[in-house]
């Protein structure tokens, strides 16, 4: 299986990468991704191995003829492209001939799904092309592997999730961290306290969230994936921007609302889950409290009663 990139991408084609394992259980299966996802993939306990893609530049001449001689003498019956992209059918033309089956969108593929511009989610994109292969997908990933500890937390009997950061490098991708503070005075308000996820580089928006709202958890820098899960499981409801954590926040249940700027396309990147929105307007600064506080009620039945929303 081929799986790159990105975080929220990985996440969102788990239903796709069990359905692969549970269509070819005994297979030694190889998953080929990059460095950032190994701790995930070797989590997930899907495959036999795991192949990391360091994404040679096109000079490194030795680079390449490595990459090519281990994918000519693996022996692959057939490989399951989920990236689709120019690099992945470059890794097609590499591999040499015979060629293993191949499922995805390359020219010559065996099972060849060709609906390569559609502007469909990436979930229902991924279910067609494994129907060419007759591997059914199902609607949700089973996650019992993404778990974590908690006692040291100090957790509060309800709480919410926000995740006011997003990659450094695209900031437009982020509603103000002063809204996030307005919406965090509110939840503490009415009986939610706020819990601040992030990473040591979303500092500056985590401490204006947290100066906003003084009783809010800050759990910045302390939190595996499996935490984010764990907490997640226990959370009455999550807002955050377009990041990774959000994808595993809503993929195990918990009541979403994502936030997206016009610098992204929701339709087809947004988290899934079973009780899931999102919001978007082509600059999140326009974005008001009162729109995301409205969203909030219609994310999960009941979900008003219990927050007082």
């Amino acid at each position: 299986m081929i799986k790159l990139s990105a975080f929220g991408d990985f996440i969102l084609s788990l239903p796709a990468l069990q359905a692969i394992r549970s269509a070819h259980p005994r297979a030694e299966i190889t998953l080929l991704t990059t460095a950032p996802y190994l701790g995930l993939a070797e989590a997930s306990g899907l495959f036999d191995r795991i192949w990391t893609d360091r994404r040679p530049s096109v000079w490194r001449i030795c680079a390449w003829a490595g990459l090519r001689a281990r994918l000519r003498t693996a022996g692959f019956e057939r490989v399951y492209d989920l990236q689709r992209n120019d690099r992945t059918a470059l890794y097609f033309r590499l591999i040499g001939r015979p060629k293993p089956e191949w499922v995805g969108i390359v020219q010559g593929a065996s099972h060849r799904y060709g609906a390569m511009n559609e502007t469909r989610h990436i979930a229902e994109r991924e279910r067609d092309q494994l129907a060419v292969a007759d591997v059914a997908v199902p609607e949700r990933a089973d996650l019992a592997f993404l778990d974590g500890d908690l006692t040291s937390f100090d957790l509060p009997a309800r709480f919410a999730l926000l995740v006011p950061g997003c990659a450094p490098k695209r900031p437009e991708k982020r509603w103000p961290a002063e809204r996030y503070g307005a919406l965090a005075a509110v939840l503490a308000e009415r009986g939610l306290r706020p819990v601040l996820l992030g990473t040591a580089a979303e500092a500056a928006a985590l401490d204006r969230v947290a100066a906003l709202c003084p009783p809010a958890l800050d759990l910045r820098a302390r939190t595996s994936i499996g935490q984010i899960a764990a907490l997640a499981r226990r959370a009455e409801l999550a807002v955050g921007n377009d990041t990774g954590p959000m994808h595993v926040i809503a993929a195990v249940g918990c009541p979403t609302l994502s936030l997206f700027s016009g610098a992204s396309q929701p339709v087809k990147i947004a988290p899934r889950g079973p009780s899931t929105a999102w919001l978007q307007r082509p600059e999140l600064e326009a974005l008001e409290l009162a729109d995301v506080l409205e969203a909030l009620q219609q994310v999960g039945p009941g979900l008003d009663h219990r927050a007082d929303l």
